[in-house]
């Protein structure tokens, strides 16, 4: 071998160890990004306020303090949640009455729609805006006060729309129906400190807003992530089963 041989394999052995050297440098701040995002996550996911109730009539409908049409969009799109609206696409309800709308014209990107009354029959609503849907629904509140499913599978469909391992954020129109459904949840034994009821998408200004009715009128509900529950294939059960 000569010696301009040897120079060259020299040089090549060099600059393939700076290379090796270059890529593992790479990985490591690769590796150092990915832990300190999964930290600030991990930090980020904790900072969601313990549901609180807030004051005065939102109070009474149960709409939380800190979690709500204010501050949601603080609170989108993590994995650790669910997020449902609880409103039908056309309620038989008058909302326009108090200032509402009976048609689901937006709602917060995010939200899958699962109507309450599918659940549950709307109970002490405003006289001027009369009865929501009154069809089937998974379950019943007896004459006694107690609360009877109508399905067998009442309670599993539940727990796969509203997962009790997740943080479940609640919405609908005014925040009426987000109330009830979380009531009926935690009836039901899901815990309290992890559902918020946001309140209503009619007072929400936030920048994740989708909007369904366009200028002329029209509603494109195909844009709706929307639950129909198919009661005509579940199995009916009686109120003195167990």
């Amino acid at each position: 071998m000569t010696k301009n041989s040897s120079s060259d394999s020299a040089l090549k052995v060099g600059f393939r160890s700076l290379i090796a050297v270059a890529l593992g440098v790479i990985v490591m701040l690769v590796l150092v990004l990915c832990i300190t995002k999964v930290l600030f996550d991990a930090e980020k996911l904790s900072e969601i306020p313990a549901p609180t109730v807030s004051e005065g009539m939102r109070g009474e409908l149960g709409i939380d303090k800190n979690v709500n049409e204010k501050t949601i969009d603080m609170f989108l799109g993590r994995s650790d949640s669910v997020y449902r609206d609880m409103r039908l696409l056309v309620d038989p309800a008058n909302y326009e009455e108090i200032g509402g709308d009976k048609y689901l014209s937006g709602f917060v990107d995010g939200f899958e729609v699962v109507p309450l009354p599918y659940i549950i029959k709307p109970e002490g609503l405003p006289e001027a805006v009369g009865k929501s849907y009154e069809g089937k629904a998974l379950y019943t509140r007896l004459a006694d006060g107690t609360l009877a499913p109508n399905y067998i599978e009442s309670k599993q469909i539940l727990e796969d729309l509203f997962p009790q391992d997740k943080n479940i954020f609640l919405m609908c129109g005014g925040g009426g129906y987000a109330g009830m459904m979380k009531s009926l949840l935690v009836e039901l034994g899901w815990d309290s400190e992890k559902i918020w009821n946001v309140g209503g998408f009619w007072y929400y200004e936030g920048n994740n807003k989708i909007d369904i009715k366009d200028e002329d009128g029209n509603y494109a509900f195909w844009k709706v992530n929307y639950h129909l529950i198919d009661f005509d294939n579940l199995t009916e059960r009686r109120y003195a089963e167990d």
